[in-house]
């Protein structure tokens, strides 16, 4: 198993992602079949809680309900905000349906 850094939080949100990926379910499967993305997701849920992350909104509605996108999974906390239906449509029709805003 990764080491998820030091802390007694650490220790014990890296207790409970062991013992949940012990199990069979569809989420547990998806941690283990994808490392990479799960670090990626993990690492976006210790900074929200750090609150060194803040989330904001969907750059394509507006919507404040909002999920993180990782276009490059190693570069964790360089994420897009999407709300559930852009995301979605993002994953179904590809990844030029909303392009990358450039910032100067």
């Amino acid at each position: 198993m990764r080491d998820f850094g030091a802390g007694d939080a650490d220790t014990g949100l890296q207790e409970c992602i062991e013992e949940m990926l012990k199990t069979d379910t569809r989420q547990a499967n998806w941690c283990r079949s994808n490392p990479g993305k799960y670090d990626a997701h993990l690492a976006v849920q210790r900074a929200a809680k750090a609150g060194e992350l803040e989330n904001q909104t969907c750059e394509v509605s507006g919507i404040e309900a909002v999920d993180a996108h990782h276009d490059q999974y190693d570069e964790p906390l360089k994420m897009r905000w999407l709300c559930r239906r852009h995301h979605s449509r993002l994953y179904q029709y590809g990844e030029d349906m909303f392009p990358i805003r450039s910032v100067f």
